[in-house]
């Protein structure tokens, strides 16, 4: 049988994004130009790590958890001015950082949505606080241990990363409902500013 579209298995995210959840934003937002219905345009994991200046194998390990985490080499990021209350000097590697496009990217959401996130501790949801007004949101990560990729016997400590979802949304109202019906467990429906800790 040759080799086709249908032997490559599409993330199931992205055909429930194009098979129901395209539709429905057409619907709520009144979109008639399905070019211009909200999509996930690339998602950003950052891990920052201050200590790395003084211990370069922190660093090394990052690289490593990160790679496996995303399913791609992390690039390094660099400091780009220096501080000397914190020993840093311009250019010295203080963290590392992956973008994901395309299928890996569905792949890693669905991941984070249906495996990770529910491994945190005392789950209640995600706070819908994290929207940076252009439609683009980031979730704080206290410990990447979250994610079964990693084999818990080879990581020596736990580490913090943000993750960044950018969407080509027009404003965070949309990048909400976007997010919420791809299964983003928020922890309340509203779009409104929310308390924290409710």
């Amino acid at each position: 049988m040759a080799k086709g579209k249908s032997e490559r298995h599409e993330p199931r995210l992205k055909v429930q994004y194009r098979d129901e959840v395209v539709a429905k934003l057409q619907k709520e937002f009144g979109i008639d130009n399905i070019m211009a219905v909200p999509r996930l345009e690339k998602i950003v994991l950052n891990v920052g790590l201050g200590e790395a200046t003084q211990n370069i194998k922190v660093l090394d390990d990052a690289v490593l958890e990160l790679g496996q985490i995303a399913g791609q080499q992390p690039a390094i990021t660099r400091a780009k001015k220096s501080i000397a209350a914190f020993k840093v000097r311009e250019g010295m590697p203080i963290g590392c950082r992956v973008t994901l496009r395309g299928d890996r990217m569905w792949f890693f959401l669905d991941r984070l949505i249906a495996i990770a996130l529910p491994r945190v501790r005392d789950f209640r949801g995600i706070s819908n606080s994290g929207f940076d007004g252009r439609g683009n949101y980031t979730l704080g990560v206290r410990d990447h241990l979250i994610f079964p990729d990693l084999d818990y016997n080879k990581v020596d400590r736990s580490k913090g990363m943000n993750v960044t979802i950018v969407t080509s949304a027009a404003n965070d109202e949309q990048a909400f409902y976007l997010l919420r019906e791809l299964g983003m467990p928020f922890a309340s429906r509203r779009t409104a500013a929310v308390a924290e800790g409710e």
